[in-house]
């Protein structure tokens, strides 16, 4: 099956390997009728991959539905999803069919399971595990033959430990887990959807397509987009009618969406709003602890092959040199703190108004990336290890104090195996 192909159908546009991922996965369980739950941040596109999964199914001739369990009702829910009898509650006039009657032999796509009442769940599941199914007022058992495609933007692990989702429900729900990819994961297809949002809006306002200049991009490809396509999709609307060049500079887009220079630095915030940068100041001591440490290693190594007269290769540089310039940079990468390190090298620029626009990755390809992203996970899990420790093991505390959300703490302690 052809990925390309699938991309141009459905407008997906990006060559992100997770993206890629996520799409083969879908094509792979279409042809099935196994359980998919689709994880993802909001914005990210996962009724699309729903749309996909059902469009290459022997069900594709069948209906299709969309269903936003967070946005119905609780007391309504059970009505809209299996139908009700005559006199069921109050207002019920007249009989009415529910989703998983009318769409029998389909495709049942029910986002933000997470908002789904426990009450609704049980029934869910006993669809799941038998197909069968009651009308509210009724206790006639209905069979039906749909399947089901959930998705979620929140952790349902922790949900469980609350206790506001089903476990059993949980497990048979994630039968086929598919990841899609937030936007600041997929950073290398940041200008490439611009471009294409850009020729997209230039045809609907008849106007030419709105480009970016050298520091625009940077700025774009540096911001942690909350909203992810959706919010850049209506920034390239906006620049489309509010810019009076079509060549956007750095400060015109800022003058557009200033929130665009926000970098998201782990920091906390006290009662007044005042910022606190203890903790992006313990980070940048890190990283220079480790330019550091890297300095005083090679200087003993090229000591240690002086002292033994042993050989080595040639190079341009002497044995005593200290590689200052080639450390005075760190790689550019994206962690889960939304924090990228800012070169003293010359690596930025800085806008008038004290903006910093971090180039892209390719200025530090002389860097030596594997050991100084070993040293950074080291790093990481001794702060994580740290701030979990001062607060007693909460981790809703320590995920305040480190700046990050608690689902990737809580991903973080399971990635590193922090005891607490």
């Amino acid at each position: 099956m052809n990925l390309q192909a699938v991309k141009q159908r459905y407008g997906i546009v990006g060559r992100s390997e997770a993206l890629d991922h996520a799409l083969n996965t879908s094509l792979r369980v279409a042809s099935t009728d196994l359980t998919v739950l689709i994880r993802g941040e909001s914005g990210v596109g996962k009724e699309v991959i729903s749309k996909i999964i059902h469009e290459y199914s022997p069900r594709k001739h069948n209906k299709f539905i969309a269903i936003n369990t967070g946005a119905i009702p609780e007391g309504t829910i059970n009505s809209e999803l299996f139908g009700h009898e005559k006199g069921a509650f109050t207002g019920a006039s007249s009989e009415r069919k529910g989703y998983f009657e009318s769409v029998n032999k389909g495709t049942i796509f029910l986002d933000e399971i997470g908002e789904m009442p426990l009450d609704t769940q049980a029934f869910l599941l006993r669809v799941l595990e038998s197909g069968e199914y009651l009308k509210v007022g009724s206790s006639k058992v209905l069979k039906t033959d749909v399947r089901i495609i959930a998705a979620t933007n929140v952790d349902l692990e922790k949900k469980i430990q609350a206790g506001k989702f089903r476990e059993d429900l949980y497990y048979r729900l994630n039968t086929v887990p598919i990841t899609i990819p937030a936007l600041h994961e997929r950073r290398e297809d940041i200008h490439i959807l611009f471009r294409k949002f850009a020729n997209d809006f230039g045809e609907k306002y008849k106007t030419d397509s709105v480009r970016l200049d050298e520091e625009a991009r940077m700025i774009l490809e540096n911001y942690r987009w909350p909203g992810n396509i959706r919010e850049l999709r209506n920034l390239v609307e906006q620049l489309s009618v509010l810019s009076e060049d079509h060549l956007v500079s750095a400060k015109d887009l800022l003058k557009v969406s200033p929130r665009l220079s926000r970098r998201n630095l782990p920091a906390k915030t006290d009662n007044e709003g005042k910022t606190d940068f203890e903790e992006r100041e313990i980070l940048y001591k890190f990283l220079f602890d480790m330019k550091s440490d890297l300095n005083d290693l090679k200087s003993m190594f090229y000591e240690m092959v002086q002292r033994n007269n042993l050989e080595m290769p040639s190079t341009s540089r002497k044995p005593d040199q200290r590689y200052d310039e080639q450390f005075s940079s760190l790689p550019s990468q994206s962690n889960d703190f939304g924090f990228d390190p800012v070169p003293d090298n010359g690596g930025y620029n800085e806008l008038e108004d004290g903006t910093v626009i971090i180039k892209r990755s390719d200025a530090f390809s002389d860097a030596e990336e594997v050991e100084e992203s070993l040293s950074l996970d080291q790093k990481t899990k001794e702060l994580i290890t740290k701030a979990l420790k001062k607060h007693k093991g909460k981790r809703k505390n320590a995920a305040e104090e480190l700046g990050i959300s608690e689902r990737t703490l809580y991903r973080k302690i399971k990635e590193y195996d922090i005891s607490i």
